[in-house]
């Protein structure tokens, strides 16, 4: 064991010689016995390296290896029938007799790689894979099989997988998108791709990977070292075609035949550029337009093709020159890249029929690389035809303004507006007001003059500006008509009379003084003031001779009054009324008498006025006229309603007929049953109809007071106990009709009584028991107390019959 680590060195040495040899012979087909002819060459090849040594330098001493390896090698992926046989595990101290024991442990150990404790070979029972793992680390050693000592120190030595070109390259981030302007040079980079081998890179070709293009030739190349995909076709036009589907491979081995491969997919994708100017599809276009149209209204369109995109697809147009420049405008749709012609003004027919423009387009945005493929601009021709309409008349003048005089009378021509038709026809045209910009109708207009006449006088005062409209509308055509403003301003004449501008009351004291100013007064006049004009205060005539108020004109349309002699008493007079002439001075001068009133007043020394009333001096308590009006108002209506509530109370009504309280027999009304008849006395009794005071003759009423009293008649009704009905009715009848004191109407009760000698006769049950009748009522008998009354009733006829 000691002789294997002093010649570690030397061996790994000699080992990288002999792998080099061996890489070559890995590439055979020899796949079966390749492990074990492997395992014996190198040992082979190994001993002779160390008797080669010994032969050339005797001068070395060392000792001899007690392992054979250290490093062991295994190819992945083999699929053979036999476990391969990794290496062979030899120390000095084995004998060969079998008491040397091997033992491995480490990575994989007893699953992967299994060792012959005796013989020391090393095999692997599964296959492995170097992309999961490439090497194994294990550790040795020799044991005794009696006792389990070690007979060397454990020695560590590493398997190494040795790769073989398994796994073919991937591009992991495929497909691809890339895109590239068109018009490019060839040799533009477009994008670079790059695929990943598992393989192992730092041995053999395995993972060397070279770059080819398989679909998308001639317009695109790639780089076979790098992955570039570049352009290889000059001028390549994206409009037609602007996608491209390539193909790219990577092939491992270098390229070589028998090397593994992947593919991708790359979507190009040409990129606009402004190489396109816009084209016009036609050089003229002919459109027309109404002479009704109003400006702004559209016109027509037209277009210009340009193929490029976004902003290199942008176009504006423009008018360059033409006789309707100042008539139309053309603007661009941003939506649709149309050039839309709009009315600048509106045009008429009968002036101009027809406008030539000449339209240009051009692209907004240009390409510097592309300018000299150029120009970017196309122009065409525009004509536009104006069509007749049928107009309405046209006004002479936007609006009309008149005046007229207040007061004139109707008929009166105020002025005349004028309208004529603007088409080639030149139909007459008919005016007219409507009704509701003249309601009152002050004015008439004449239907084929235009003439404007009142129709009543106007009045300033009540509306002075009369604004009205005037329809001028042509005759024979589609009836269309037109509308004119006209204001009329009427006139200012002098018909009213000047009148105080106030008409409050003047107040004096009682101890004014002669002379004393108590007030100035002025007036106004509906009429307009001219220049120059004021009004003239004077006295009426009636009162110019009174002793009391002077009046002096200040001739600015104010008038000031005087007091002209002192001693003024409340309780003598304490309202004076003085009538004062204006006079306005217009043309014709109007002139009005008003009327001044002037009220006394107490006041104390410094001409403070403390009051005005007189009742004071009448009436001391305070009270005045009214308040005592009031006063006395209420307290004869509060009389009269007691007189009412008292009258009332005095006529309250009674019963008709006064009985006596006690006797019950006045709640005997009406009778439900009409029992067996007159003869029938079991039934009721018959005194319960019969008035205990109607015996003597006399009934007393209670609906009015009698003023006599009614003599009794002796022995004139039946006795109480009478059950003769019918002449009980009979009598009281009498009485009734010739009692004096009595209403216009009876109060006598009815009864259900049929009278003597009825034909329907009585229904009542109760006369069965005189009929003859064949029911057996004996079962009555055993119905129990509650019906032994009617028992007894119907057993009447039984005990009859028996008696009989």
């Amino acid at each position: 064991m000691s002789r294997f680590r002093e010649d570690r060195m030397w061996e790994g040495l000699g080992l990288q010689v002999f792998l080099m040899c061996l890489g070559a012979m890995l590439c055979s087909a020899v796949a079966a016995s390749a492990p074990l002819e492997h395992s014996h060459h190198r040992r082979l090849s190994l001993h002779r390296h160390r008797e080669r040594t010994g032969k050339e330098g005797q001068v070395l001493h060392r000792s001899k290896r007690g392992w054979v390896w250290n490093q062991f090698f295994v190819i992945e992926e083999y699929t053979g029938p036999d476990p391969v046989l990794v290496g062979r595990l030899h120390s000095d101290v084995d004998a060969g007799d079998g008491n040397c024991k091997y033992i491995l442990s480490g990575e994989g150990a007893g699953t992967i790689f299994v060792i012959d404790d005796k013989t020391g070979n090393i095999h692997a029972t599964k296959t492995l894979d170097r992309e999961e793992q490439a090497q194994y680390t294990l550790t040795a050693q020799a044991v005794d099989r009696a006792t389990n000592k070690p007979l060397e120190p454990p020695s560590e030595f590493i398997v190494k997988v040795q790769d073989i070109n398994d796994n073919p390259p991937e591009f992991l981030h495929g497909p691809y998108y890339a895109r590239v302007p068109e018009m490019s040079n060839v040799g533009t980079s477009v994008m670079q791709v790059t695929a990943t081998d598992a393989d192992d890179p730092t041995y053999g070709n395995s993972a060397r990977l070279v770059y080819s293009i398989l679909q998308g030739q001639p317009y695109f190349s790639v780089e076979p070292q790098t992955g570039i995909i570049r352009t290889a076709l000059p001028n390549m036009d994206r409009e037609a075609r602007q996608e491209y589907d390539v193909v790219i491979q990577a092939k491992d081995m270098g390229g070589h035949m028998g090397g593994l491969s992947g593919t991708t997919e790359v979507k190009i994708t040409l990129t606009d550029v402004n190489d396109n100017p816009p084209k016009f599809p036609q050089s003229v276009y002919s459109m027309s337009v109404s002479e009704d149209k109003v400006s702004g209204e559209e016109v027509g369109r037209l277009k210009a093709k340009d193929p490029d995109l976004g902003e290199n697809g942008l176009v504006s147009y423009r008018f360059i020159e033409g006789d309707g420049m100042t008539v139309f405008e053309i603007t661009t749709d941003t939506d649709t890249r149309e050039g839309v012609i709009k009315l600048r003004k509106p045009v008429d027919f009968e002036t101009k029929r027809a406008y030539t423009l000449r339209v240009e387009a051009s692209n907004t945005h240009v390409d510097p690389r592309f300018i000299a493929w150029g120009p970017y601009k196309d122009t065409a021709t525009v004509k536009v035809m104006v069509e007749d309409a049928d107009e309405p008349p046209a006004f002479m003048e936007t609006s009309y303004s008149f005046e007229v005089e207040e007061n004139a009378p109707d008929g009166t021509a105020v002025g005349r507006v004028h309208a004529k038709d603007t088409d080639v026809a030149n139909n007459p045209v008919r005016y007219m007001i409507p009704r509701y910009t003249d309601v009152e109708q002050f004015f008439s207009v004449g239907p084929e003059d235009g003439i404007i006449k009142t129709t009543r006088p106007l009045d300033r005062e009540t509306l002075p500006w009369h604004n009205i409209s005037v329809s001028a509308t042509e005759i024979g055509g589609h009836h269309q008509d037109t509308k004119v403003r006209v204001n009329i301003k009427v006139k200012d004449v002098n018909d009213n009379a000047p009148e105080f501008a106030t008409q409050n009351e003047i107040l004096v004291c009682e101890n004014a003084s002669p002379g004393k100013l108590i007030e100035t007064v002025s007036a106004v006049d509906k009429d307009e003031m001219a220049h120059r004009q004021y009004f003239h205060f004077s006295i009426a005539p009636e009162a110019v001779n009174n002793h009391n108020f002077s009046l002096k004109d200040n001739r600015d349309s104010t008038a000031s009054i005087y007091v002209t002699r002192r001693g003024f008493s409340r309780m003598t007079q304490d309202v004076y009324f003085l009538p004062i002439e204006i006079n306005d001075n217009g043309i014709p001068p109007m002139s009005s008498t008003n009327t001044l009133t002037i009220r006394v007043c107490s006041c104390d020394s410094k001409d403070t006025i403390l009051s005005c009333n007189v009742e004071p001096y009448i009436l001391p308590a305070g009270l005045s006229t009214g308040a005592l009006i009031a006063i006395l108002a209420c307290i004869v209506i509060l009389l009269a309603i007691v007189v009412l509530f008292v009258a009332l109370r005095r006529q309250k009504k009674e019963p008709l007929i006064v009985f006596e309280e006690e006797d019950i027999r006045e709640n005997i009304i009406t009778y439900d049953d009409e029992g067996g008849g007159e003869e029938d006395t079991e039934a009721f009794d018959i005194a319960t109809l019969q008035n205990p005071d109607g015996a003597n003759g006399f009934l007393p009423r209670k609906d009015i007071k009698p003023e006599l009293q009614y003599p009794m008649r002796p022995g004139g009704g039946p006795v109480a106990n009478s059950v003769d009905v019918d002449d009980f009715i009979k009598t009281r009848i009498n009485d009734a009709d010739s009692d004096p004191t009595a209403p216009p109407y009876d109060s006598i009760q009815i009864y259900g009584y049929e009278g003597r000698g009825s034909i329907a006769g009585s229904l009542s049950s109760l006369e069965s028991v005189t009929t003859d009748s064949d029911l057996d009522y004996d079962y009555l008998q055993s119905w129990g107390p509650r019906f032994k009354k009617l028992a007894d009733l119907y057993g009447t006829k039984d005990s009859a019959d028996d008696n009989s």
